[in-house]
């Protein structure tokens, strides 16, 4: 057994890690079940949303990024800062690629491969929501993608807070230039409501937490007991997400199983090709793994909150826009899982920790 194999024995994690596709799975049965029958469940928790952040949501997802953020030490951010491959990676795949690569690929299948099924008017309708997803590049789940691939927790702190520095700059010209409109506007509140939720107090909280311990107790308390107590956090967390979110959008997936198979097509061959683009482009560059892996993964995943606001206050709520946004939020989470196993199968294919990309 080698030493990766004894770290996995050590995390109490086996159980749910080997046979994680199987909870991704019954989770999204249960989560629709729930829907259908226990309707008053997703109802009473769609009242606790605020700037179209689910608050239920947030919390869950708070609470899967809190052990990253309790590993980061602030004096590794500034390291950071001072290697820019990593970034040049993440950004250029981001803004230069993602956008316009998403408008092809959605528009080749729902405008040519699969018009006699939808018609002309939805096609165009759910490229562009497929357009505001490829415009949006992840801000809180790339820190779960990250932990679940032993990313740099600093350096992935560092590839979201540029990449959210540029999205209040790039967003709004991009999606007018791919859809054609002059009034797309930014839900301010939303961004900011996400960056706090999902950046800043759980950054805070992390700080605060490894601070606190290591005075009060010791580095090797810190590192060998208290973070070990939440390991089972993150993947729990990520299940219950999951069935909230499918209790949502089970009324949906139902009414529209055909349209939401088509929509779904463009949009994980999108995840697929971009991940492999900046995860190939760090593997030529020579970057280690946790700064590679990061990097595939923030450009792969979407920042569907966003994505979904705009759409709706573009389109309207019962649009073809929207429901592809939606669409884009249900297979986040398996296909994004599927990417993981792919980057931690790979890891040998990449230098290991203690030799970083510059």
């Amino acid at each position: 057994m080698d030493s990766e194999e004894v770290i996995e024995k050590k995390r109490g994690l086996g159980f749910f890690e080997k046979y994680l596709t199987l909870w991704v799975i019954a989770c999204i049965i249960a989560g629709v079940a729930i829907g259908q029958l226990i309707p008053a469940i997703p109802e009473t928790l769609s009242k606790f949303e605020y700037a179209n952040v689910s608050i239920p949501v947030a919390i869950l997802i708070w609470l899967m990024i809190y052990p990253m953020m309790l590993k980061i030490d602030f004096s590794s951010i500034i390291k950071a800062t001072k290697k820019p491959k990593g970034l040049i990676v993440t950004c250029a795949t981001n803004w230069f690629i993602k956008p316009f690569t998403m408008y092809l690929i959605a528009a080749f299948f729902l405008k040519i491969v699969f018009i006699r099924w939808i018609g002309q008017d939805l096609a165009t309708d759910y490229l562009s929501g497929a357009v505001l997803l490829g415009a949006a590049p992840c801000t809180a789940m790339v820190f779960v993608w990250s932990y679940l691939t032993k990313g740099d927790p600093a350096y992935t702190l560092v590839q979201v807070a540029v990449n959210d520095l540029i999205l209040l700059l790039a967003f709004t010209p991009i999606v007018a230039f791919l859809l054609g409109v002059s009034n797309v506007i930014v839900p301010y509140d939303t961004l900011f409501l996400s960056v706090v939720l999902f950046v800043v107090i759980p950054l805070l909280g992390g700080y605060l937490s490894r601070k606190f311990i290591i005075k009060h107790r010791s580095v090797e308390y810190f590192e060998d007991v208290f973070l070990k107590k939440f390991d089972n956090v993150t993947i729990v967390g990520l299940l219950l997400t999951l069935i909230i979110i499918f209790s949502f959008q089970g009324e949906i997936i139902l009414n529209n199983p055909l349209h939401i198979l088509l929509i779904a097509v463009p949009l994980i061959i999108q995840t697929f090709l971009i991940f492999f683009i900046a995860y190939g482009w760090a593997k030529i560059w020579k970057l280690p793994h946790d700064i590679a892996a990061p990097a595939g993964m923030i450009g792969a995943s979407n920042f569907f909150e966003l994505a979904v606001a705009v759409a709706i206050s573009l389109f309207g709520l019962d649009s073809g826009a929207a429901l592809a946004t939606v669409v884009g939020v249900l297979v986040e989470v398996p296909v994004m899982l599927v990417l993981v196993r792919i980057a931690n199968n790979t890891r040998y294919w990449f230098k290991q920790t203690g030799e970083r990309g510059k």
